[in-house]
């Protein structure tokens, strides 16, 4: 009989650099997110100067940004993760199909390229009040989650 090794990674920011792209398009949805990621952050024991945050026109620009911090140092020494935060709600048009798609497929690419935990944070709803839900500053906050994601993430590639 063999015994199983488990490897999991601890949600502690510690010691950690994290860098958020956000989008500003939709921002009084995506402030939300900022502010949970942030609260979460800040829960977690990171530092201030160990968090970035740049803001972006829009989702469709998430991608770029975040292999640009993926493959960045920064005070010598590259962030352990990076979170894209966002907000794509569907509109009568199919803008909605190519935006969310391509930001997903695009962040997914970022770190499988880089190696470097992406965390997509993007809110893809059908209406504002969807939005308004995932975005809850009481509870349920998808930045928050997402920051969650990536510091376990962090810790589980720093194992592997």
């Amino acid at each position: 009989m063999s015994s199983s090794h488990i490897v999991e990674g601890e949600v502690d920011a510690r010691g950690r650099k994290v860098a958020i792209a956000a989008a500003r398009f939709n921002d009084f949805i995506v402030s939300s997110l900022l502010k949970g990621a942030t609260a979460a952050w800040t829960a977690r024991g990171g530092a201030p100067e160990d968090l970035l945050i740049v803001r972006v026109p829009g989702a469709f620009e998430l991608p770029v940004v975040a292999r640009k911090l993926a493959l960045s140092t920064r005070l010598d020494r590259r962030f352990d993760a990076v979170i894209a935060l966002g907000c794509v709600i569907r509109g009568d048009t199919p803008h909605f199909d190519y935006v969310a798609g391509e930001c997903a497929r695009g962040l997914q690419l970022a770190s499988l390229e880089t190696g470097l935990p992406i965390v997509f944070g993007v809110l893809t709803v059908e209406t504002v009040e969807q939005a308004l839900e995932r975005a809850a500053t009481t509870a349920g906050n998808k930045g928050g989650e997402s920051m969650e994601t990536a510091l376990e993430m962090a810790a589980l590639m720093a194992q592997l």
